[in-house]
C-alpha cells in the first residue's frame, strides 16, 4: 500500500502560542477562505507547499518529544486549513497517540462539513481551536469570502461529539470589533458550545503585509491600526458581559419552570 502523503507549507518545532506548553507545529497547505487579514496566505494554494509521508513528519518530531512531554505540550496541526486534507491529519495524530502518547490540537477555521472522515480525524484530537472571525453573515462573507452557517455547523458538531475546544478570534479594529459582534459571538459559545474551555482572542497585526506583496495581492487593511492590549480587554470584558447575561437568563428559566 502507498503511503499516506500530504501537502505542507512549513513545520515549527518550538512553537509557543498555539496550544498548551511547547509545540511541534505543523503548517498544512491550501484554504478555501481569502480572509483579508490573513498572514499566511502563501499557504491558500492547495498545490503548493511540499508533498511528504506521514512518517517523514514522525521523523521530524521524533527528536523532540522529550521536550513536549516536559512542557505538556505535543503537536499542532495548523494551516493554511488542516481539514482539507483530514485522512493525512488523522493518520498522522493516530501515529504520535500510539507511538508516544502526544497530546494532539487541531487548529481549523472549521469550514468543512461532519463526515466520517472528520470523524476519524476527531477521534485522534485532543483539543481542537476554533477560528470564529465574525458572526454577521453578510459581514462574514465580505471578510473571509466565504458563508457563515457552514463553520456554525462545524462548531455545533463538535459539541454534541463533547470536544473539548478553545475558540479563537481575531480583534479587527473597525471590522470585527463592535459591541453587537462581540456579544453575539459571547452569547452563542455560552448558547451552543458548552464544549469550549478557553476564548482566545487575538489583536490584528500586519506582519503578514510583506507577503501579500511578494504575491501581487491588494492588501486592504492598510489603513486598519494593529490591535492593542487595551482593545483586547475591552473586547474580553464584552464577551464576558454577555456569557454572563445568557447564564443569568438560563438560572431565572429554571427558577421560574422549577
Amino acid at each position: 500500500m502507498a503511503a499516506r502523503t500530504g501537502r505542507i507549507h512549513s513545520l515549527e518545532t518550538f512553537g509557543t502560542v498555539d496550544g498548551p506548553g511547547i509545540r511541534f507545529v505543523l503548517f498544512m497547505q491550501g484554504c478555501a477562505m481569502r480572509c483579508l487579514y490573513c498572514h499566511n496566505p502563501d499557504t491558500w494554494n492547495a498545490s503548493d507547499g511540499r508533498e511528504v509521508t506521514v512518517e517523514e513528519i514522525l521523523a521530524e518530531i521524533e527528536p523532540y518529544i522529550p521536550y513536549y512531554d516536559r512542557a505538556g505540550g505535543g503537536l499542532t496541526v495548523s494551516g493554511g486549513e488542516p481539514t482539507l486534507q483530514a485522512p493525512f491529519v488523522a493518520e498522522l495524530f493516530k501515529a504520535v497517540k500510539e507511538r508516544w502518547g502526544l497530546h494532539t490540537a487541531l487548529d481549523t477555521c472549521g469550514f468543512c462539513e461532519p463526515s466520517p472522515v472528520l470523524d476519524e480525524l476527531l477521534q485522534y484530537t485532543d483539543l481542537v481551536m476554533l477560528d470564529l472571525k465574525e458572526m454577521d453573515a453578510e459581514r462574514h462573507k465580505a471578510l473571509t469570502s466565504q458563508p457563515l452557517d457552514r463553520i456554525h455547523r462545524f462548531a455545533r458538531h463538535l459539541a454534541e461529539r463533547k470536544q473539548p475546544a478553545w475558540i479563537r478570534f481575531v480583534l479587527v479594529p473597525g471590522l470585527t470589533d463592535s459591541e453587537d459582534n462581540l456579544m453575539q459571538l459571547g452569547t452563542f459559545i455560552e448558547k451552543e458550545l458548552p464544549n469550549v474551555e478557553k476564548i482566545e482572542i487575538l489583536p490584528y497585526h500586519r506582519m503578514g503585509i510583506y507577503k501579500w506583496e511578494e504575491l501581487g495581492l491588494e492588501y486592504k487593511l492598510h489603513d486598519v491600526p494593529d490591535g492593542t492590549p487595551e482593545d483586547v480587554e475591552r473586547a474580553r470584558n464584552i464577551i464576558e458581559a454577555a456569557r454572563r447575561q445568557v447564564r443569568e437568563q438560563r438560572t431565572v428559566s429554571q427558577t421560574v419552570n422549577g
